[in-house]
């Protein structure tokens, strides 16, 4: 059978329901033909997302003094990287951005603390904040907030919030090799509380941090195991002053090799592009003929710095709507 033959025929088959499971030998995923598996991606996406891309925006509720040691993270107190810190924003501020992005047509506002979970005043001033964006706003909201209990997720879904975004960042083998404070284990255990609650979980990863396609791997069998909705896929930016600030950039091929086969693991959820998306040939404009359903957008973070109408305008060129 032909590479070309393969791609399709596997892709035939998710689209009639079959579903990859860890103990299968994936490692043609590696060495296949891109473009072949970039299309077979870009069927199954056709199938279970048709021509919709979900947009979503996030913006930097608390900056800095972190104490975990996550090894590609601005934000962590043990870099010194120079990232501007503050506490816990004003509410004001931030709904003032959701209705922003509302009005340019984004369908969620994520807001991000730094930090290992947030909690007292500061878990308090985010619920009253949900609380308001939720009479104000008509956007979906995202929280992200780190490790909390059954509780908080009880909370925040009282107060509004409707998807949580926790990352597994990566394998379960290599996860040690880039934080020590806190387990992959840890990250699954949150991550089945929100699912408990009712939440969307949005949880992904990030690649080109060292580890190994096998791990790349793992990672998509693991989020497809915990039936995860969203998918951010981040490609490492490295930031000086980090301790992953000297490595390579990754090749453009390596992330739409992983944005397909992605793709064909979880078929039915929102392969989200995210950080990293200068990486590929106009912005990441490939990426969504090759198995992506959704992105990060607006000037944030360690992404592009698109802008929402740059976004909108080259979906609606590609024949997307959103």
């Amino acid at each position: 059978m032909t590479q070309q033959s393969k791609a399709k025929n596997l892709a035939s088959e998710i689209i009639q329901g079959r579903r990859l499971k860890r103990c299968e030998d994936l490692s043609f995923f590696i060495t296949m033909d891109l473009e072949e598996l970039r299309c077979g991606a870009d069927q199954i996406r056709q199938h279970f997302c048709g021509n919709h891309v979900d947009l979503c925006t996030i913006i930097n509720g608390r900056s800095g003094r972190c104490g975990e040691d996550c090894k590609y993270c601005a934000q962590a107190a043990c870099h010194h990287t120079g990232i501007e810190e503050y506490p816990f924003m004003d509410k004001k501020e931030i709904i003032a951005n959701a209705l922003c992005n509302e009005k340019e047509g984004v369908h969620r506002f994520g807001v991000v603390t730094s930090g290992r979970s947030l909690s007292g005043e500061d878990f308090e001033k985010a619920l009253d904040t949900y609380k308001e964006m939720r009479e104000t706003c008509h956007i979906d909201i995202c929280a992200s907030h780190g490790f909390l209990t059954a509780q908080q997720f009880k909370r925040l879904h009282e107060a509004g919030i409707s998807s949580y975004h926790h990352n597994i960042e990566t394998s379960k083998r290599f996860f040690p090799s880039i934080c020590s404070t806190h387990t992959y284990e840890d990250k699954i255990k949150t991550i089945k509380i929100a699912q408990a609650e009712g939440l969307c979980v949005c949880s992904g990863g990030i690649i080109g941090m060292g580890e190994t396609w096998e791990d790349r791997l793992d990672m998509a069998i693991s989020l497809a195991e915990l039936g995860i909705e969203s998918i951010p896929i981040n490609a490492l930016m490295p930031i000086k002053g980090t301790k992953l600030g000297n490595l390579p950039q990754m090749p453009a091929e390596d992330v739409l090799r992983t944005i397909a086969f992605f793709r064909y693991i979880n078929p039915t959820a929102n392969i989200r592009l995210a950080a990293g998306r200068k990486i590929m040939p106009h912005n990441g404009e490939t990426a969504f003929c090759g198995g992506a359903s959704a992105s990060i957008t607006g000037n944030m973070l360690t992404t592009s710095g698109t802008t929402i109408r740059e976004d909108v305008a080259m979906l609606e060129r590609l024949g997307f709507n959103k």
